[in-house]
C-alpha cells in the first residue's frame, strides 16, 4: 500500500508540474489555463487524500500492536 500511494503521489506531482507549464498568467481563467488550474487543484486534492490514507494506515498498524 505504501508503494501504491507513493507512485500515485509522484504521478500527481507530475501532473502539477505539467499543468503549471500550461498556465497563461495574463489570462488565468480563460481556455487552457482554466483547465490547468482545475487539474492542479484536483492533483493537490489527490495528494492530500493519499497522505490521509497513509497516516490512517499507520495509525491502524500501531493500534493493532497494542
Amino acid at each position: 500500500m505504501k508503494i501504491f500511494t507513493l507512485i500515485l503521489s509522484v504521478v500527481a506531482i507530475g501532473l502539477i508540474i505539467f499543468n503549471a507549464t500550461k498556465l497563461n498568467f495574463e489570462a488565468l481563467f480563460e481556455g487552457e489555463s482554466y483547465t490547468a488550474i482545475l487539474t492542479i487543484i484536483a492533483a493537490l486534492c489527490a495528494i492530500l487524500l493519499l497522505q490521509i490514507l497513509r497516516v490512517s494506515k499507520k495509525i491502524e498498524k500501531l493500534s493493532k500492536k497494542r
